[in-house]
């Protein structure tokens, strides 16, 4: 674990930014939640915490209010520059991929009720299960990356949406197959596609925060930088301090 808290001679200034780290680690909470709830509740078959997920974005939006609210406040009123700087724009950039990863809960959800009321199990579910829980933990890990500042926990994730995006095209081939087979599935399967389109997604979403967590410890935009490269990132840091 690393420490970038800076000692500032305002206490004010040290409240507002770990003010700012507890809304942001507060707001992924509440979408990793809303992750794990989305699955369940289509493997289940459960409408009433499909519900829920959905009820939860009204949350996620109010938390990513707030931070930006405070992200503009600091700037303007504490002009803060290098460690201080990086922390508030990583954070600024990084809440939108949670709101992102909530927005496709949702639409996990609201998939989730489309299938529900088709009254049957369609092919894909295991796949769901099995990418599913890759993205969950991907969510998990990254904020857990965020929550004690390690950059190494930040870069395995990067890496492992590698496997997640592997195992979605190996998914879709097999449906796609499927539905030629027996057209009559079409419309059931394209739900499941969708819904395993919004897992990739937050995969994405999952590795794009552990980037921007390089970038506050690292100070490296490695937006585009394949994630097999990123450990040189952290390699060249080392050696430069």
């Amino acid at each position: 674990m690393r420490e970038l808290t800076t000692d500032h001679i305002s206490q004010q200034f040290n409240n507002e930014l770990e003010t700012l780290r507890q809304h942001f680690l507060t707001m992924g909470g509440v979408v990793e939640n809303q992750v794990a709830d989305a699955i369940q509740a289509l493997l289940e078959s459960d409408g009433e915490l499909a519900e829920e997920v959905k009820d939860k974005d009204t949350t996620v939006n109010e938390l990513d209010g707030i931070i930006d609210e405070e992200c503009t406040r600091i700037l303007a009123k504490r002009q803060p520059a290098a460690t201080d700087l990086r922390m508030i724009l990583s954070i600024s950039k990084a809440v939108t991929e949670l709101e992102r990863i909530g927005d496709e809960a949702k639409k996990i959800a609201n998939l989730s009720m489309k299938l529900i009321n088709e009254g049957e199990s369609p092919r894909g579910y295991v796949e769901i299960n099995r990418i599913g829980q890759m993205v969950t933990r991907m969510v998990r890990d990254s904020l857990d990356a965020y929550a004690r500042l390690d950059v190494d926990a930040a870069i395995r994730v990067a890496k492992a949406d590698r496997s997640v995006d592997l195992e979605y095209k190996t998914a879709i081939r097999s449906l796609i197959t499927y539905m030629m087979e027996d057209p009559r599935s079409i419309g059931r399967v394209f739900n499941v596609i969708w819904t395993l389109r919004s897992l990739e997604r937050i995969g994405d979403h999952s590795r794009h925060v552990c980037q921007h967590l390089v970038y506050l410890i690292n100070g490296v935009d490695v937006r585009h930088i394949p994630a097999e490269q990123l450990e040189n990132t952290s390699k060249q840091q080392s050696e430069d301090e």
